[in-house]
């Protein structure tokens, strides 16, 4: 399995209007490093939701349901989606301040690539990022 981390602004697309949509293609990436990551992504992969810009913090869990296929929201047959639906919402937001203060996550890509709107993460750090989240976690 591999996990991974995606980028979406609230006031465009929610972690709440995805957990009442229940099912989403993840469009409008225009990036290749980013289309790269989307195209590794495989069918029950984790990945993180983060609201950017505002918020700036890691809200929920999904998964990959349906591998990458062609963008359908541009003829351009560069860029691609992945479908992704919900598994579960932190019981705790976990901040970028949160994120970059902790000794573990200094190398996540939220990290050291800031822009990057698709991103993969090591398991140690998608554990680390949903044990932060976690209501009872203790540090």
């Amino acid at each position: 399995m591999n996990y991974f981390l995606v980028k979406s602004e609230p006031f465009k697309y929610s972690w709440q209007q995805f957990l009442a949509d229940k099912q989403t293609f993840w469009d409008g990436v225009r990036n290749y490093q980013a289309r790269n990551n989307l195209q590794a992504m495989k069918k029950g992969d984790l990945v993180l939701f983060y609201h950017s810009n505002e918020g700036k913090e890691v809200v929920g869990i999904a998964k990959v349901v349906t591998e990458a296929y062609q963008d359908p929201t541009t003829a351009d047959e560069r860029w691609v989606v992945v479908d992704l639906a919900p598994v579960e919402t932190l019981k705790k937001p976990v901040t970028l301040e949160t994120i970059k203060a902790d000794p573990l996550l200094q190398d996540v890509a939220l990290v050291r690539q800031g822009r990057l709107s698709v991103m993969p993460l090591k398991r140690e750090e998608f554990d680390r990022i949903v044990a932060l989240g976690t209501e009872n976690f203790v540090d």
